[in-house]
């Protein structure tokens, strides 16, 4: 079973920058990919970034040059630096993963999810 846990959310203006957490637990970390993942209100949880094992990343077009996802698999954590933040930025934060499999993360379709976190972003 893995386990994973969100932290870093909150209120910031726009402009700013936000950095979450994503901690794993329950099996080798450095086999994992990782994705992070968003849900406003009234609208369909949408794929933000994810990171391969083998450290391949792809972005949403929304957030591409302003988000970057990142691991330290000494820490048994994934991250999202997320700068020049914009109020349609605004939603839930979900961490995801899968042992190995890029594509299901992608599509959302990966068996691990984490709790979300909320992330705010005011005019």
């Amino acid at each position: 079973q893995v386990q994973l846990v969100e932290s870093g959310g909150g209120l910031v203006q726009a402009g700013n920058s936000l950095r979450l957490s994503c901690a794993a637990s329950g099996r080798p970390f450095s086999t994992y990919a990782l994705g992070w993942f968003r849900q406003a209100p009234g609208k369909e949880r949408e794929f933000v970034a994810v990171m391969s094992w083998t450290s391949r990343t792809y972005y949403a077009d929304s957030v591409k040059g302003r988000f970057t996802i990142s691991r330290d698999n000494s820490k048994n954590t994934v991250y999202l630096q997320m700068n020049s933040l914009k109020p349609e930025d605004t939603a839930v934060y979900y961490c995801a993963a899968d042992v190995g499999s890029l594509n299901t993360v992608v599509t959302g379709q990966c068996p691990y999810w984490g709790q979300g976190t909320q992330v705010t972003v005011s005019s």
